[in-house]
């Protein structure tokens, strides 16, 4: 039996366990349906064209776990961002852990997907936004058919979050190969606030292959800071599907930082619904091994007088895959459109590889547009002048690289967020960079 008829056959069972009047009974059939008929996505679509999931789907994955999930807190605590209280909502194998997790009771509503799904006085909020600005491409689709458990954040108007939200899926490895499918909604309020840090992260070296879903939503002149750190095991892969619908006069800004995993996927994609907008995508991805990263983007420029920037940043060693598909549509209401697209690369190894295919669609006149993408080797006069200074050719090395990435760093909000993501860098890179991190 393929994946894709396994899946078929797990839909049918958990039919059973739903309730036929649920506001979701159409809304999951229907995005069923659409799975069925698509499928897994194959390089023959243009989307697709660099990542193969064919190596993905070979392994018996467990669908739903009745095993134990006792984590210990110390087992996982450096997972954390421990430097700075934060409210925690934690999943093990896709089940929600009391146990790690930290909530709150006041004004916020930060509880979860089934409670929301389930529950009348959510009611309102679900019918309103849940599966309202996801796409119905065919992985997207399925996590909607399936949702059962993850993260509902619905922060009220003129709130601001007095400390960061964190969202940290653990897999325990308790099977030998594990699929999870977890489902946010987060909805910000009018003039409201709010950081959020996401994490997926296995904790054995067993196979896991997570197909997860975000829809975020900010209301008039709402701020979001959302940051994604995806350093995971070598045999954990990642599809990563985020959908970001902007009200007018919002800002929105979400880091990728891409350092480990087997295969990771990411499809970011911004809705400017209204006018004023600001969006901020920047990523650093720093690859070793086989590993493989694709960067799927899109802004997509609805209403005039708005602002996107996009900066990736890409280090690439050994036989590690990197891929960037930028896209940028303005529409032709879209005017005074400021949109800026830039993706570096250094390919470390000869057999580093990046596939790098920035776009723009422009259906507007009075616009300022721009894209710009390299990819290059180490700058040997700079190498030179550090060697020349009598530091070592590895240190030397470590510190371009770092400087490289520095310019998307810049931009991190939570300081101590921040030190974590340079010690990192520095892991990855293998060094120690000679200064307070």
């Amino acid at each position: 039996m393929s994946f894709k008829d396994k899946l078929l056959s797990s839909y049918i069972a958990l039919e059973d366990y739903l309730e036929f009047d649920s506001p979701l009974h159409d809304v999951r059939n229907n995005a069923i349906k659409i799975f069925e008929e698509k499928g897994f996505p194959t390089k023959k679509e243009e989307a697709w064209k660099y990542t193969s999931l064919n190596s993905l789907l070979k392994p018996d994955y467990t669908v739903y776990s009745n095993k134990e999930r006792n984590v210990e807190l110390k087992n996982v605590r450096k997972y954390f961002l421990h430097e700075i209280d934060t409210y925690k909502l934690v999943f093990v194998d896709g089940v929600y852990s009391s146990f790690l997790s930290e909530t709150t009771h006041d004004t916020l509503d930060v509880c979860l997907m089934s409670a929301a799904l389930n529950k009348s006085k959510y009611k309102p909020v679900i019918e309103a936004y849940f599966n309202k600005v996801a796409k119905s491409d065919s992985l997207t689709s399925l996590n909607t058919a399936f949702t059962k458990e993850g993260a509902y954040i619905n922060i009220p108007a003129h709130k601001e979050v007095e400390k960061p939200i964190e969202i940290i899926n653990f897999s325990t490895g308790n099977e030998a190969a594990m699929f999870l499918q977890p489902r946010n909604l987060i909805v910000v309020g009018e003039n409201a606030h709010v950081q959020i840090i996401e994490r997926h992260q296995s904790l054995s070296g067993n196979e896991v292959l997570t197909n997860s879903v975000t829809e975020i939503f900010a209301e008039k002149r709402a701020f979001v800071d959302y940051y994604k750190i995806q350093n995971d095991e070598a045999t954990a892969s990642l599809i990563d599907n985020t959908y970001i619908s902007q009200e007018r006069d919002t800002v929105c800004r979400v880091h990728t930082f891409a350092f480990g995993g087997n295969l990771v996927r990411n499809n970011l994609n911004f809705y400017q619904k209204g006018e004023n907008c600001d969006s901020t995508l920047k990523g650093i991805t720093i690859l070793e091994g086989k590993q493989h990263v694709d960067h799927n983007t899109l802004v997509h420029h609805i209403a005039p007088n708005c602002e996107s920037h996009q900066d990736y940043k890409g280090l690439f060693a050994e036989s590690s895959t990197g891929v960037f598909n930028g896209k940028i549509v303005v529409e032709k209401d879209a005017q005074k459109t400021d949109a800026f697209q830039q993706n570096n690369n250094i390919l470390i190894d000869d057999k580093a590889t990046i596939n790098a295919k920035p776009q723009l669609e422009i259906f507007a006149d009075d616009v300022k547009c721009s894209h710009g993408c390299t990819i290059g080797q180490f700058d040997e006069d700079a190498l030179f002048y550090l060697r020349s200074r009598g530091i070592g050719l590895k240190e030397s090395r470590a510190l371009l690289m770092y400087a490289f990435a520095n310019t998307v760093l810049e931009s991190v909000k939570i300081p101590e967020l921040k030190m974590r993501i340079n010690k990192l860098i520095a892991n990855k890179i293998g060094v120690s960079l000679g200064f307070e991190l």
